[in-house]
């Protein structure tokens, strides 16, 4: 029986469930110096003085140190595309341009003390104008780096082109989606540990790109890439939030190496709200065309990308939202352009579907906003237009070459097991009836690229002596199930039982090399690589069994429910692992069965799937409360379908916070608003439905295995089918667009307004 396809009990839960998980802040050893931050008070200043002197004397510390004191110097983006006059150091040198921007670190014997310290640090500013508006920022009236010149970042030309002649109906919508907190339950932290009889620097991080983390280490501390050890241990989500390095880290892996003492440091909730990645941020001008009989035929959206402080991943997401402009949909006519800017706020980073999620929420709200403007309802315009099943492979306007797709099939399901029909009847009994709630019923469909960079990932699998296996992957487990996937391709290969395999990932210095997680990638491209290096093993242990049984290597065979090696027809007289392990063995205990890959996959895959929200709206308070979920999300073949539910139901949990609650502000001045979690909305399980998920698997050719990603679909898919549900719900009143979050006050107003 294969392992593929099955429910398997993930073998990470029992540990988590029991005794706990081993975080970063659970590893410090007892004699670790705290180091703790002092951050910026305002949000653009010149840094005039930064006295450090009566910190330095304190009881308990043993240093305090600067951007000066640590050698740290101004540098630019580490990706070429951004604008390279806008430089950043690691500490601040001479100017903050965000609250919560560091300043200077305190190391002290205990944490308690260190936070004292930090206290008596005098910061001297001389106050600069904020430049909070993204559109005022793209004037260059004020500047955020004057050696710069202006405030863009990244930006993406239009194509000058006119779209919307022939058109019979064009449609304008300009709407906003909001700023996000990334906010993973374990905040950020770092241990460093630098030995100075070794030379060498070990760094437990919590992070999702472990090989990515030691070569930013390495510049930041100016040691050898073979002096630098990085250990990833149990981390509690990652969302985008914790890709690679952060100023911290490197301000504490340098401070280690400086005193030869180990670093510790945990942020607290607060420091995590302003100082982690923040995500989306971005506005839309969007024009959609087409006839009345509802077919489009020309789109034109303009994104404003706030890019935060300083340059980052963020800024250079309008990129995904023009490679995904047209999602499901055949659109000819095509024009998406783009202007990221600088602002006194947090930088902006990648988020939960990075791009894509931004380019399928405007797509999704402009087609039924052609849809209300025709009077067509929004299934039947989106099915008129959805890409054909036999058009694949297909070559989007913007450059997608996207796999495969059957958008109908599923779209097909959503309604039948929402009944459709019978939706609409009660959401026209209830507008009959003054004292039942509002009832809206949103729709959204899109098409995501997973591993959208095509990156490659390593996968080895060793067969030790008692024939048990050890896994070893390059990508980077936190919270994905990837020990049990792994697990369960290398059994389905090799025939070793399931529980008798180990996957280990995360240790710099075991695995030798790694492209982390993100952009729904390990299964497509570290679970092939082990699928492939599993199957090397195999290949060498047919050789081993050729010579031990004195047979033809081509009558060799595996019994996959045996885990053992025989002659074709002859399985009496069968192999078991350990015992061809032990022949491969030389004398000087070398040899062995172990093999490594590298998986480097032709092009992206295109993961889809189909949303449908129920919601209720109270009319006299305005309270959104979204009553159903039932989403359809295909993922290419399947390798464990507990997995995939769980990972589209934390999607569809993100993706609905997003669409009522969440949103992080600030003042005029740059101040922060929601810096914890009693003002920033953040969502628990009383705030959501259940979920229902239908299962649909379309397999991909562009891997061995069939399979895409799936970790950012729900996502992708949940939060315009959610707001176009509290649009719907609305539509009676004139309503035609509500931005997000639909708080009840924002709700409120648009029925009282109405």
């Amino acid at each position: 029986m294969s392992m593929i396809g099955t429910r398997v009990n993930r073998k990470e839960d029992p540990a988590f469930l029991t005794v706990g998980g081993k975080y970063v802040d659970d590893l410090a050893p007892s004699d670790a110096l705290h180091a703790v931050f002092v951050r910026s008070l305002l949000a653009h200043a010149d840094l005039i003085e930064v006295d450090t002197s009566n910190a330095a004397t304190a009881p308990g510390v043993v240093a305090v140190f600067t951007a000066a004191d640590l050698g740290f110097q101004a540098i630019p983006p580490e990706m070429p595309m951004l604008n390279q006059k806008m430089l950043r150091s690691a500490l601040a040198i001479d100017r903050v341009r965000y609250v919560g921007e560091p300043i200077a670190v305190v190391l002290a014997e205990s944490r308690e003390t260190a936070v004292d310290a930090a206290e008596l640090i005098y910061v001297d500013y001389e106050p600069l104008e904020p430049i909070m508006d993204p559109r005022e920022a793209a004037k260059d009236h004020a500047l955020l780096f004057p050696e710069a010149g202006t405030n863009t970042v990244f930006s993406l030309p239009s194509s000058g082109e006119e779209l919307f002649a022939d058109c019979e109906v064009v449609v304008d919508l300009e709407m906003l989606n909001p700023r996000l907190s990334v906010a993973p339950l374990e905040p950020r932290a770092g241990l460093a540990s630098y030995s100075t009889e070794t030379g060498r620097l070990t760094y437990w991080a919590c992070t999702q790109f472990p090989h990515r983390t030691r070569d930013g280490l390495v510049g930041a501390t100016g040691l050898a890439a073979d002096q630098v050890h990085v250990i990833t241990p149990d981390v509690g989500g990652g969302f985008g939030g914790k890709n690679a390095n952060y100023p911290e880290d490197f301000a504490i892996a340098k401070a280690s190496v400086q005193l030869g003492r180990p670093v510790r440091w945990t942020e607290t909730r607060s420091e995590s709200m302003v100082g982690i990645a923040h995500a989306r941020a971005l506005s839309y001008t969007v024009q959609i065309g087409g006839s009345r009989d509802g077919d489009i035929t020309s789109y034109k959206c303009e994104v404003l990308q706030e890019g935060g402080a300083y340059p980052a991943i963020g800024s250079v997401l309008p990129m995904f939202v023009k490679i995904m402009a047209t999602g499901v949909y055949d659109i000819p006519n095509v024009d998406v352009f783009a202007n990221s800017v600088v602002t006194t706020t947090a930088p902006i980073g990648a988020y939960r579907g990075a791009g894509r999620p931004e380019a399928t929420l405007v797509l999704e709200r402009a087609v039924d906003a052609f849809a209300t403007e025709i009077g067509m309802d929004p299934v039947e315009v989106r099915r008129r237009n959805f890409i054909s099943p036999e058009s694949f492979p297909f070559q989007t306007p913007t450059g997608a070459d996207m796999d495969t797709g059957e958008y109908a099939a599923a779209l097909d399901a959503v309604m039948a097991a929402a009944d459709y029909d019978g939706l609409r009847a009660e959401q026209v009994r209830r507008l009959a009836d003054s004292s039942a709630s509002l009832l809206g019923i949103g729709w959204s469909a899109y098409v995501e690229i997973a591993n959208p960079m095509g990156a490659s990932e390593f996968g080895s699998v060793e067969v030790r002596p008692d024939g048990s296996a050890l896994v070893l992957t390059g990508s980077s487990n936190h919270g994905q199930g990837h020990h049990t996937a792994f697990a369960q391709i290398a059994a389905d290969v090799t025939g070793i039982p399931f529980d008798e395999i180990e996957v280990r990932h995360g240790d710099t210095d075991e695995v030798k090399r790694g492209g982390g997680t993100g952009g729904s990638r390990s299964l497509q491209v570290g679970g092939v690589a082990v699928n492939e290096a599993a199957i090397a093993v195999v290949e060498m242990a047919k050789d081993a069994a050729a010579d031990m049984l004195e047979a033809a290597r081509a009558d060799i065979v595996l019994d996959i429910d045996s885990g053992t090696f025989a002659v074709t027809g002859t399985p009496a007289t069968s192999l078991t692992w350990a015992e061809i392990v032990a022949h491969t063995h030389t004398g000087d205990n070398t040899g062995g069965l172990m093999a490594e890959t590298d998986f480097q996959p032709p092009a992206a895959t295109f993961p889809f799937g189909v949303h449908l929200s129920v919601v209720e709206i109270d009319r006299e308070t305005g309270q959104v409360t979204p009553t159903r979920h039932v989403c359809c999300d295909d993922a290419g073949n399947i390798v464990n379908p507990t997995i995939v539910d769980g990972q589209v139901h934390g999607g569809v949990a993100s993706g609905i916070a997003q669409a009522l609650m969440e949103e992080f502000i600030y003042d005029e001045d740059g101040n922060p608003q929601t810096g914890n979690f009693m003002d920033y909305g953040f969502v628990s399980a009383a705030e959501l439905p259940s979920f229902e998920r239908l299962e649909m698997q379309t397999p991909t050719d562009r891997n061995p295995l069939g399979v895409k990603g799936v970790g950012e679909a729900g996502t992708i898919g949940a939060t315009p089918a959610v707001q176009n549900a509290v649009v719907d719900a609305l539509a009676h009143l004139g309503v035609r667009h509500v931005e997000i979050p639909c708080t009840a006050e924002r709700v409120w107003r648009h029925l009282n307004g109405a």
